[in-house]
């Protein structure tokens, strides 16, 4: 007969209550599937008095994460604290030092030290597993570590923050201001009061992060992502993708070129024929392009209580069982490093918006300038408000030009915008959205 795994959970907040509700309820089939139970036998949290709507009966009260990491009582330590610093960090190796297994669902931690932690899972022979950290009950980061261990990655990608997914869903569907879908987004519940950590794309930078180190082999950094968010966006740029069967999301891309891995997150026109211009609302959507294998989507629940405590069990699950992997599907030592791209040398194709004075000839100026920088222009669109005639009225009121260039390299596209702004036949600043192919 196998002893049950020993469990202690540092975190109490929705995703922790839940796991202990689930160990509750699903013992019988862990105990199942995985060859022995599993037991919470200790817990910790800020607030020992706070309602739960939890039984601990019989489960210990540790005094403080650290303590809880420390004991010898149990044999997995499951870290739902979140935050990439103290006393998380300080909990997660202690108790890789003492060479017991880890569970965590903190990206931040993960993107921040995952190199320094899997040293010490792999020297103290426990595991450090993390699928979690990046888009909750997808089970992403087993597909990349174990899934397709033999299959040579050549880019993945995808909607790796709900909030964003959600705003840009409700600008499409009914025409809304950012500003207005974001409001709507903080009551609901899907935004932060301060939202900026999910908007200005650092959330998605820290899972592409994790997402570009399993399926690359190189060391999780991320500082090597470019990072632009989606507050820029507006409504008459969706209107515009729409109309020539493209989507605007938020998308994590990490891609293997023949200068090295480019890692970028910002708002993308992807094809409304591929499936992640599918993917709507708070949902997320992972799609990895392997060798000799068609692409391979994964959607689900990005994020909330009862989606992530369902990945961390399955941790834990796998931790019953005995599965011991590298935590970043190889050796540390094999990992390489990893620079950031400069995103001068990014080629693809781009939609271009600018707000072009109404006079003949400011489009073709602009054909001028995109040709000097030998960029291909695929269309190219000039919309005159309520079908006036600028060349009869002599008005030079600013008017929407939309291109779709053919793919080229992005330094060409900002030296030929700045070339056009120094023509003083645009007013404001041009609004640039890269367009990725399936």
């Amino acid at each position: 007969m196998v002893a049950p795994l020993k469990v202690g959970i540092a975190g109490l907040g929705t995703v922790g209550a839940e796991v202990v509700r689930l160990i509750e309820n699903e013992g019988k089939t862990l105990s199942a599937r995985c060859g022995r139970g599993v037991r919470v036998v200790a817990v910790t949290a800020r607030s020992q008095g706070k309602k739960r709507g939890l039984d601990l009966a019989g489960i210990t009260w540790a005094k403080d994460p650290l303590a809880l990491a420390a004991s010898p009582d149990i044999d997995c330590f499951v870290e739902l604290m979140g935050g990439a610093g103290e006393p998380a960090l300080s909990a997660v190796e202690t108790a890789l030092k003492a060479g017991k297994s880890v569970v965590t669902a903190n990206k931040a931690l993960i993107a921040k030290h995952g190199i320094r932690l899997a040293q010490a899972a792999e020297k103290h022979g426990g595991a450090l597993n993390f699928e979690a950290a990046v888009g909750a009950a997808i089970p992403v980061i087993k597909t990349l570590r174990e899934g397709l261990a033999a299959t040579g990655i050549n880019r993945v990608y995808g909607i790796l923050n709900g909030t964003c997914n959600y705003i840009l869903t409700r600008m499409e569907q009914e025409g809304l201001s950012f500003a207005e879908c974001l409001k709507d987004a903080q009551r609901l519940g899907y935004a932060e009061a301060d939202p900026s950590f999910d908007v200005d794309g650092h959330d998605t930078a820290q899972k592409l992060a994790i997402l570009a180190s399993l399926a690359f082999g190189t060391r999780v950094a991320q500082s090597a992502v470019y990072v632009e968010g989606i507050s820029s966006i507006a409504p008459e740029d969706l209107r515009a993708a729409a109309d020539l069967g493209y989507r605007v999301k938020l998308l994590g891309v990490a891609v293997k070129t023949a200068k090295g891995i480019e890692q970028r997150v910002h708002p993308t026109r992807v094809p409304k024929s591929s499936s992640i211009a599918q993917v709507m609302g708070v949902t997320n959507a992972v799609t990895i392009d392997g060798e000799g294998i068609p692409p391979i989507t994964l959607v689900g629940p990005g994020a909330g209580g009862a989606a992530t405590a369902s990945a961390v069990l399955a941790d834990i699950a796998d931790v019953a069982r005995g599965v011991r992997v590298s935590p970043f599907g190889r050796p540390v030592e094999r990992l390489r490093a990893t620079e950031k791209a400069p995103m001068e040398r990014h080629e693809g194709g781009y939609y271009i918006r600018l707000m072009a004075r109404d006079l003949a000839g400011t489009a073709a100026t602009i054909a001028t300038r995109l040709a000097e920088q030998k960029i291909s222009i695929e269309s190219i669109v000039q919309r005159h408000a309520n079908g006036a005639d600028p060349a009869k009225s002599g008005k030079a009121s600013p008017v929407p030009v939309l291109l779709i260039t053919y793919a080229t390299h992005e330094d060409a596209v900002y030296r030929a915008l700045a070339a056009v702004q120094k023509d003083k036949v645009i007013s404001g600043r041009p609004q640039v959205i890269r367009i990725e192919k399936n």
